[in-house]
């Protein structure tokens, strides 16, 4: 990766990790995202469980046995790896996890057929992202400082010469929701089958601020919020924020 790619993710990722420590909502509130991710995750297979892009390495809250990986070293990460020219041998990974590292694969195609190649038979990767409701619109559109880029083409597959260590720093938040629900792009996962497709309206972590910005409820109500979400949750055009999408290997 160029340097102004790995100093960019580096920079969100020391932020992400100063505010992880001084607000205890969040650990709340991405226990229960790690949960849904979970509860994808294919443990009847053989192989080895790793996420792409871990960051601050939370995933091991609930799944302990994920091997956390990213761009660069950090204490909590096992190895350093990028999604396009990933070190596992062919059917070495028995799931593959990106938690908000789907939107800044500025090649889809490139990556997933890399995926492809290192999961088993049967292999699953679990992509949990920004869903783009009216509601999901406006607070990525308005509040968020990566671009939604809705009426950005996508680049299904890397150009030729493409090195993907020098890649820039790439963002689109729209892109799993157009690519996943659109039905533009189906024929594109011939070799997958998609087993999971679910929105959420994640409401506690709208109200929470993210990261970033102020909470908007005292966490005492935590539970009152969780259950306006699911209140909510039958509204999914208008109110969804999250979307989790599990894609299985054929053949």
């Amino acid at each position: 990766m160029s340097d102004r790619t790995l100093d960019q993710h580096d920079k969100e990722i020391r932020q992400n990790l100063n505010f992880w420590k001084n607000k205890p909502i969040l650990h709340t509130i991405y226990k229960d995202f790690y949960r849904l991710i979970h509860e994808q995750v294919d443990y009847t297979l053989q192989g080895k469980i790793v996420e792409l892009g871990s960051g601050i390495g939370n995933i091991k809250m609930e799944i302990p046995q994920a091997i956390c990986t990213d761009l660069f070293r950090n204490p909590w990460i096992d190895q350093v790896e990028n999604a396009y020219a990933l070190s596992f041998k062919d059917g070495e990974v028995s799931n593959l996890i990106l938690f908000d590292v789907f939107h800044h694969m500025q090649y889809p195609g490139t990556a997933f057929s890399e995926f492809h190649r290192v999961l088993k038979p049967g292999g699953r990767v679990i992509v949990f992202e920004p869903a783009m409701s009216m509601t999901g619109f406006l607070v990525y559109g308005l509040f968020h400082h990566e671009p939604v880029a809705w009426f950005k083409k996508i680049q299904w597959e890397a150009p030729a010469g493409f090195n993907p260590w020098t890649s820039s720093y790439y963002a689109a938040q729209g892109n799993a929701e157009r690519i996943f629900y659109s039905g533009n792009y189906k024929g594109e996962f011939k070799n997958w089958k998609i087993i999971c497709r679910r929105k959420f309206s994640a409401l506690a972590y709208v109200l929470s601020g993210g990261y970033s910005k102020p909470q908007l409820f005292p966490s005492k109500r935590y539970a009152l919020v969780k259950q306006m979400e699911k209140v909510l949750e039958h509204f999914p055009g208008l109110f969804s924020t999250r979307l989790l999408v599990t894609i299985q290997k054929q053949g």
